[in-house]
């Protein structure tokens, strides 16, 4: 009897403990974490870009008008659409003529300048005749003066000479005054042609001087081209006050810019900037570098604009770095005529299929630190309880990846590895885990 209460007690307390190891064991299990995991995959990795832009115009025309005249009203705005002959806007007509009466002073005035130094110029010219005239006349009263005083040196030379043949029976004093006269008389001739040769070329340097031309003189030239741009400008101020000072659009287009204001005066550049017509609309698209990677000049993409259901099959006409944004790219695409309008929204997507990869595994499963990319991977052992699974971190190296799959490569890897993807409490390299199969 006793021994059967010995048995009995026995396999109750074996029963207990069986009970606390259960208990124990399922306390112990909630602790530890559920993973979930997921082993290598053979995947295509594709890329899709798609980023929004913006339609912008084709192309910009200027609206110029006179600079400096008033503006008395503005007809349209930014974003508003004109056709050729639409009013843009008008001039101040009084200040309109009060400048034209200015600008026709100033014509008066440098055409009264001209006239002084046009007659200025013919009073100079008359004089310059009356004094090459007169030169003239003294350059032949003195040829015929200086012609004389030679004639008659030579003639007293020819007398000396006479005498100096004719001399017979003279005594030696009388034969050398003779040949003193005869030197006399030589030196005579020699002088007087030598002070007509210095007198005629003093006359002659004096019609030369009168002949040299004057200086040059810009200031007829200036005003005349002066007076010729204000009459330019007066008939151009005349034309539009003939139009009662209405500026209009000289083609179609949708303004972009306008660049005056009531009361302001037209500057000298465009008053206003507007679309040209003739040319078709572009999207404008700013691109990252990671999308850049698969988008590039003379891709072909998909646009897609707001407020149009079609889709369009285009491709990239511009690409370059971009200078409003660092580190970014504008890409333009000119779409198809009568699309768009600047300012609608539009979306730019390309995809391209990518490469195979035979080791493959969801982004999540990756983590990052330092540099270093690495996964948990579920092991086995044998615990205290029995076999169990721990983590272990394994260093990957990323070859491609987009939002769903990452293409990796490490050697402590294979197709039987089990990778976490996934888990219901945090954990680290060594911690026990549960696996969710």
């Amino acid at each position: 009897m006793v021994k059967k209460k010995f048995v009995v007690g026995f396999a109750l307390f074996l029963g207990f403990m069986w009970m606390c190891t259960l208990i124990s064991k399922s306390i112990y299990a909630t602790r530890i974490p559920m993973v979930s995991i997921n082993t290598l995959e053979e995947k295509y990795i594709e890329h899709k870009v798609e980023a929004e832009g913006i339609v912008i115009e084709g192309g910009k025309q200027a609206v110029n008008a006179l600079g400096g005249v008033r503006v008395k009203a503005l007809m349209v705005h930014v974003g508003d659409r004109v056709e050729e002959g639409d009013v843009l806007f008008q001039i101040d007509l009084e200040d309109l003529h009060e400048i034209m009466e200015e600008k026709q002073t100033e014509i008066n005035k440098c055409q009264l300048q001209v006239n002084a130094i046009l007659e200025n110029q013919e009073l100079a010219r008359q004089r310059k005749e009356i004094e090459e005239a007169r030169a003239r006349e003294d350059y032949d009263t003195t040829a015929r003066q200086k012609d004389t005083e030679v004639g008659r040196a030579e003639d007293v030379y020819v007398r000396a000479a006479e005498k100096l043949e004719d001399a017979e029976g003279l005594s030696e004093e009388e034969y050398q005054a003779l040949l003193d006269n005869l030197q006399s008389a030589a030196y005579g001739e020699a002088d007087a042609k030598g002070a007509r040769d210095g007198a005629m070329k003093e006359a002659q340097r004096n019609i030369e001087d009168i002949l040299f031309p004057e200086d040059k003189d810009a200031s007829l030239s200036v005003l005349q081209t002066e007076i010729a741009q204000m009459k330019m400008d007066l008939s151009a101020y005349q034309e539009i006050y003939n139009e009662q000072g209405n500026v209009t659009a000289k083609a179609a287009g949708m303004i972009t810019n306008i660049f005056v204001d009531v009361g302001d005066r037209v500057p000298d550049a465009a008053a206003m900037m507007m679309t040209d017509d003739s040319l078709p609309c572009q999207l404008k698209v700013i691109l990252d570098q990671d999308q850049k990677k698969y988008v590039g000049f003379g891709d072909e993409v998909t646009v897609k604009l707001d407020g149009i259901s079609r889709t369009m099959d285009m491709t990239i006409d511009y690409f370059s770095e971009s200078q409003s944004v660092p580190g970014c790219f504008e890409t333009y695409i000119n779409l198809p005529e009568d699309t768009g309008v600047p300012g609608l929204s539009g979306t730019l997507t390309r995809s391209e299929k990518g490469e195979k990869y035979k080791s493959c595994i969801t982004p999540s499963a990756i983590y990052t630190e330092n540099g270093r990319n690495y996964v948990y991977v579920l092991k086995e052992r044998e615990g205290i309880l029995g076999p169990e699974f721990y983590v272990e971190e394994v260093n990957v190296k990323i070859l491609d990846q987009n939002e769903n799959w990452a293409a990796i490569e490490s050697a402590a890897l294979d197709g039987d590895s089990k990778i976490i993807i996934s888990s219901d409490k945090e954990f680290k390299k060594g911690d026990v885990v549960r696996w969710s199969e």
